[in-house]
């Protein structure tokens, strides 16, 4: 009798417990299926397109990797072995003023300040395309007002080159480095510094030993965030500078549109393939990190 009442009151515990589970799944249909809808179909259209010739004559197509040999020599390479450059330094550089810009502001007395500035970073980190080129272009370019009034065309300075991209990606790189590293800076314990200064150690010995060694992963990946948005970024460096500099984005904007060469839109997918498999790759380092950093932050 006993076991007979136990199995009474536990069957309607489970099903209960079944019956909450099931809304919480009903939930997350409508995300599926619109995660399936746009990122799964264009996906597998675009893997599909970059492993796809299509005979001119005819209109055959076939399945060949082609594509993918073609994207990885001659010019396409050098837009995409330029982009790496161009995102690598650009986040390099952001990574280490955000450092710096993120513990002033974390370090303040001042809280008015801390939000100003966390508030200007989220704005700005998402204030890029056209908009941004325009900025620079009025104040730097050629024509622009710095330019003029310092005389910066006399000293051999050109918006429209490498280093001026650069400059460019800074203004929404640092600020998107400050949003990542400052709920890092914030884990830093007090105890941590007290300690270290107690046991006779500098603030920059602290720095070395204690507090950068706790922030590395937390810095690799903002770093691989920032890369990846650099990476991805088309319409800035469309409108400054063209094909004046190789980009993979710009590549595959002239790929699409025939610009160069017309029936090269299949390479055009399997270029942007080869920027897919470099997002899952610096995807694949960046969450570690992340769950590595989280541990120590907690």
């Amino acid at each position: 009798m006993t076991a007979t009442l136990t199995r009474v009151d536990v069957t309607p515990a489970a099903s209960v417990k079944r019956r909450r589970r099931a809304p919480g799944w009903l939930a997350v249909l409508p995300l599926l299926a619109f995660v399936v809808v746009a990122f799964g179909v264009p996906a597998l259209a675009m893997l599909n397109g970059a492993f796809t010739v299509k005979d001119q004559a005819t209109g055959a197509t076939s399945y060949t990797t082609a594509n993918l040999t073609g994207s990885l020599q001659g010019a396409y390479l050098t837009a995409l072995l330029g982009s790496v450059k161009l995102s690598a330094v650009s986040a390099l550089i952001a990574t280490v003023l955000g450092l710096l810009l993120a513990q002033a502001v974390v370090s303040s007395r001042f809280r008015a300040l801390r939000e100003a500035v966390l508030t200007a970073s989220g704005v700005l980190a998402n204030f890029g395309g056209v908009p941004l080129a325009f900025a620079f272009v009025a104040t730097l370019g050629n024509s622009g007002v710095l330019t003029r009034h310092l005389g910066l065309t006399d000293k051999g300075w050109s918006l429209y080159s490498f280093w001026g991209l650069v400059i460019v990606y800074l203004y929404f790189l640092i600020p998107l480095m400050v949003l990542t590293i400052t709920p890092a800076l914030d884990g830093l314990r007090s105890q941590w510094r007290e300690a270290a200064l107690n046991n006779g150690a500098t603030n920059a010995q602290y720095w070395r030993h204690v507090a950068l060694p706790v922030l590395l992963p937390s810095l690799l990946g903002g770093f691989v965030l920032l890369f990846g948005s650099a990476f991805a970024a088309y319409a800035t460096a469309a409108a400054m500078v063209g094909s004046s500099i190789p980009l993979v984005t710009l590549q595959i904007a002239d790929a699409i549109s025939g610009n160069v060469l017309v029936g090269q839109e299949n390479v055009a997918l399997a270029l942007s393939l080869d920027m897919v498999l470099i997002a899952g790759l610096v995807m694949a380092v960046y969450l570690p990190l992340q769950r590595r950093s989280a541990r120590w932050l907690a």
